[in-house]
């Protein structure tokens, strides 16, 4: 009579998962993210561990890598929705053709910034909405957008770049990308505005309700219009948050080019915001993401390129590891969590 609750207490705490196990459950994604961050980064530095152990190195990485990070962050709202943004790089040179064109207009760079984020947001807006409410696959819609939004750019800029060397006195450029001595690296502004970004994403995604409900309607929309959720309004949300970043990163790009903007700018970063993606964790079919596995994907595909070519590889060799790398970390992410559809 005494041995039956011990065996049966015994047998409950055999099938209860361990702490480590639950913490991997939770956070397998960003995990192994993380994890090929390490890995991609030992291999290069075992090939040529004196470029890969001094400043210099990493004072250009960080200097890259912010723009990616931060586009690749938004883009998790996007695709756990159920969505697909492909128009985002049209956004970025948009943006950017906007923040120079109020500079040289006389605005100064914080309040240019600030009003070409704004612009983003609204550009984003409309995206959303021709989607949305049009009922447009968002695969063809944006892609088509990102050509018509690219056109249009080139037809008001006539192909010529905007320049405002000025401008790299004043204290706006100072604090977008300003650096910071840390025990010999150089630490841009704009990484730092990148990492604060992140965060930012992170707890709106994982502990705002807007977060919330936008896994909700990549997960399940039905049920979540059922329960009250403004399934559409979320969804168009989404592109204001991308439109958001991407006028973030066009203002960005402009200053690190030392206040020269491109036509074509932003273009580069489609199938590189895309490759982050996937190595973070953040399927296609929507209801599943994580932020932190966004940025480690963001830092993984950012130094394949200079990476390889430093750890002494021909520069062919790039595609070649970036196909691997992402099919091995789809791979691992697969036991991080069951696939849902």
């Amino acid at each position: 009579m005494t041995t039956a609750p011990a065996q049966t207490a015994a047998v409950d705490k055999r099938g209860t998962p361990g702490f480590w196990r639950m913490f991997y459950r939770r956070n397998g994604r960003a995990l192994n993210a993380f994890v090929t961050f390490v890995l991609v980064w030992a291999f290069f530095a075992a090939n040529n561990p004196t470029l890969f152990l001094i400043p210099a190195y990493y004072n250009a990485f960080l200097f890259s890598v912010p723009a990616t990070i931060i586009m690749t962050t938004a883009l998790v709202f996007v695709i756990v929705s159920g969505e697909l943004d492909l128009a985002f790089p049209s956004v970025i040179g948009a943006a950017g053709g906007l923040f120079m064109t109020l500079v040289i207009s006389g605005v100064p760079i914080l309040p240019a910034a600030a009003l070409t984020m704004l612009g983003g947001a609204a550009l984003g807006t409309a995206i959303g909405v021709i989607i949305v409410y049009g009922k447009i696959s968002s695969l063809v819609a944006t892609l088509g957008l990102n050509f018509f939004i690219v056109g249009i750019v080139n037809l008001l800029a006539q192909g010529k770049n905007i320049e405002s060397r000025d401008s790299v006195s004043t204290f706006g450029y100072a604090f977008f990308t300003g650096k910071w001595d840390i025990f010999g690296l150089q630490v841009p502004n704009h990484f730092l505005i990148a990492v604060v970004w992140t965060v930012l994403c992170y707890v709106l995604f994982r502990y705002h309700r807007f977060g919330i409900r936008v896994q909700m309607v990549g997960d399940n929309p039905d049920s979540a219009r059922q329960m009250g959720i403004d399934i559409d309004r979320i969804r168009v949300g989404v592109f204001v948050w991308s439109g958001l970043a991407a006028a973030l990163c066009g203002v960005i790009l402009v200053q690190t080019a030392n206040m020269v903007w491109f036509p074509t700018s932003g273009k580069a970063y489609l199938l590189i915001a895309l490759a982050a993606l996937f190595v973070g964790g953040t399927p296609t079919w929507g209801g599943v993401g994580t932020i932190w596995g966004a940025f480690f994907g963001a830092l993984t595909v950012t130094l394949i390129p200079s990476g390889a070519v430093g750890a002494g590889f021909a520069g062919f060799w790039t595609d070649f590891i970036f196909g691997l790398v992402i099919i091995l970390t789809m791979v691992a992410h697969r036991f991080g969590g069951a696939r849902a559809r």
